[in-house]
């Protein structure tokens, strides 16, 4: 995607100045407009693999309209909780003031100085921000993408006021409410009424007053309706893309899903071709984007085996995949799998098993929960390790071995040493399951 760079940023800024997503065909024009060379497949391939971008369908304004699709500008990247506590140091989020994100520090504002920084371009942060592409955002638009990115920082919406009747619905501090009075169905994109409804679709002014008083600014209150309604598409798509196919659960009506269904491998998938999960016979898929679409990698058994172990960065063959940029002569590849074990209870089988491995001191990797060299064993397991990840891939987790205390970031696959300022890499790999092993689980 590095070579796309300019295309991403530019769509960036356009979603972010049009508060923070907008229609695919107006974002497709627009994008046009500014690069004549761009292709279609170019187009397309982007909005859909690159994760800055998450395409949601929005509800038809009429019973006989079609759904439009809607582009949401999406990051990983997070403001530091425990830096406003002055608990943190060295971590991979952002080390800025929350209230100049939300634009109106008082301190920043005044004679005294804000003891929190306000800085993007700082040495902290200008690293990360290079490192996610977001560089050349100006603050504004950063801050747009940040705040719909993380909804705890966002003030929230009251659920007492979208019931009952009356001015403040159910909500019985009315005036004295610190949750923001606002139509729960608006901010779901799927209000009935429209105009005729009966709650607020825009922040009021009782409102309005509750969030000047919690240092939000004029600007980002008056979008802070809409910066609501991508939020919740966010994390809808998050949950459809988490939807595993169960027994009994119809999955019509689930979003298309890159996973391996794992009914459809024991040959026990009463959904067939209506099944929108991966249908193939392994629990995981080796595919090769030739510019026009997937198509699956030969000798998948071999890949697998290599990708596996964690010393290896290239497959075997004459062709061999760079198992560390997923790639095979610069066409990108993606390897589909079967759900993490750690979010089945233990009698699902070909779920996978993945691993985490550091890298030891003598080029070897070493399991977590597993002795190295000196017979040291991490306090965190591997599985441990899993379930942490599953739950948040943005997340650090603590790992002591003898006297020293360590920090593994999920985000850049380091573990780091915060007395030292050392780092050692960290590798998760799926557990080798074979051809015949597949076949001897799926007639069990």
């Amino acid at each position: 995607m590095s070579s796309f760079s300019p295309i991403i940023h530019h769509a960036t800024s356009i979603l972010c100045s049009n508060k923070g997503s907008m229609e695919l065909s107006q974002l497709h024009r627009a994008v046009f407009r500014s690069f004549a060379d761009i292709t279609e497949d170019t187009f397309w391939y982007i909005i859909e693999g690159c994760a800055r971008f998450t395409v949601v369908a929005s509800r038809p304004r009429a019973e006989d309209a079609q759904s439009e699709r809607i582009v949401v500008a999406e990051t990983s990247l997070r403001l530091c909780k425990k830096y406003s506590q002055n608990e943190c140091y060295q971590c991979q989020d952002l080390h800025l003031c929350k209230y100049f994100v939300y634009g109106n520090c008082r301190y920043g504002k005044g004679r005294k100085a804000c003891k929190f920084s306000h800085n993007i371009q700082s040495k902290h942060n200008y690293p990360l921000l290079r490192e996610c592409t977001l560089h050349e955002l100006n603050e504004d638009d950063l801050f747009l993408l940040l705040l719909q990115n993380d909804p705890t920082l966002l003030p929230e919406v009251c659920a007492h006021y979208n019931k009952g009747t009356g001015l403040f619905g159910a909500c019985t501090f009315m005036e004295r409410c610190t949750k923001v009075h606002i139509c729960q169905h608006f901010v779901q994109d799927a209000c009935l009424f429209g105009p005729k409804c009966k709650r607020q679709h825009s922040i009021d002014e009782h409102s309005r007053r509750m969030l000047e008083e919690r240092g939000l600014g004029g600007d980002l209150i008056h979008d802070l309706p809409y910066i609501y309604q991508n939020v919740h598409r966010l994390n809808l798509q998050t949950l459809q893309n988490e939807v595993i196919s169960e027994p009994g659960l119809n999955p019509v009506a689930q979003t298309e899903k890159n996973e391996i269904c794992l009914h459809f491998i024991r040959g026990k998938c009463k959904f067939q071709d209506q099944c929108v999960l991966v249908h193939f016979n392994l629990p995981y898929k080796w595919e090769v984007n030739d510019g026009k679409s997937w198509r699956d990698l030969r000798n998948m058994e071999e890949i697998e085996r290599a990708f596996c172990d964690p010393k290896n960065e290239h497959s075997p063959g004459s062709r061999p995949v760079d198992l560390l940029s997923m790639t095979r002569n610069q066409d990108p590849v993606r390897r589909l799998s079967t759900v993490s074990s750690v979010s089945k209870p233990n009698h699902y089988i070909l779920t996978t098993e993945w691993v985490w491995y550091y890298k030891g001191d003598h080029e070897n990797w070493i399991e977590y929960g597993k002795p190295d060299d000196k017979q040291r064993v991490t306090s965190v397991t591997s599985r441990e390790l899993e379930k942490a990840y599953v739950e948040d891939s943005t997340a650090e987790v603590t790992v002591i071995k003898g006297n020293r205390h360590y920090f593994v970031s999920f985000q850049d696959m380091y573990q780091r040493n915060p007395k030292h300022n050392t780092k050692r890499k960290v590798r998760r790999r799926p557990r080798f399951v074979s051809v015949n092993d597949v076949e001897s689980k799926a007639a069990q």
